[in-house]
């Protein structure tokens, strides 16, 4: 898959495809044990074009960047590991690298942007998910539509909920296809689930999700 830019995900350029969802949108996944292989199936099944997706996978420094390049062979997405400051585009997926916590920030009419941190673990954990979600609740609000996948523990729980009480949008994978289910129980525990779903239907889910906020945000000027 060629790089991202302006244009998205794709080729690009004048000529190129413009990126059809509202500039507000942006997904965010969080993810532990079994995550990889969890994320290798989820990305795998959605299509080009979305708005730009964060994930957060816990994983030691090293190896986030050839887990990206991983996903990236497996997706039609444009997935990468994510750089301070870089804007973040359609059709494109930004892995939060095993040194940092990620978190986004939003530029009014302009979009999403990356921001890299070296700050102490959260919940026992750097990069952490509740760290990414608290900044795709501040920053996203209603335009957020966030996943949580198979994981040990109770990273991101809390913020998920700030995710559901700012106005996104959260999937929460199932017990009976999570190798881990403890991030993804304390989310349902906390009331932070919209929907508890199956990892296989969870590229669709989120597909749905994406258009409804899309819909939804047309008549919803910020």
């Amino acid at each position: 898959m060629s790089g991202c830019s302006a244009y998205g995900c794709g080729e690009g350029g004048p000529g190129g495809p413009a990126p059809t969802y509202d500039h507000r949108l942006l997904i965010a996944i969080g993810a532990s044990t079994g995550g990889t292989e969890a994320l290798r199936e989820v990305l795998g099944g959605l299509p080009p074009g979305l708005p730009p997706v964060v994930i957060t996978q816990h994983m030691p420094p090293g190896f986030t960047r050839s887990f990206a390049e991983r996903l990236d062979k497996h997706s039609r997405l444009h997935v990468k590991e994510a750089e301070h400051n870089e804007r973040l585009y359609p059709g494109c997926a930004y892995v939060a690298p095993g040194h940092a916590h990620l978190a986004v920030r939003y530029l009014p009419l302009v979009g999403y942007y990356a921001n890299l941190s070296e700050g102490e673990p959260v919940n026992r954990h750097r990069p952490s998910v509740e760290v990414l979600f608290l900044s795709v609740a501040r920053a996203a609000g209603p335009g957020a539509v966030a996943v949580m996948l198979t994981g040990m523990g109770k990273d991101g729980a809390r913020a998920m909920l700030a995710l559901r009480e700012a106005g996104g949008y959260n999937l929460v994978q199932d017990e009976a296809t999570s190798v881990v289910f403890g991030m993804p129980r304390e989310a349902i525990a906390l009331g932070a689930a919209h929907e508890v779903v199956p990892l296989s239907q969870v590229a669709q889910r989120l597909q749905v999700a994406v258009d409804v906020r899309h819909r939804a945000l047309a008549l919803t000027p910020w």
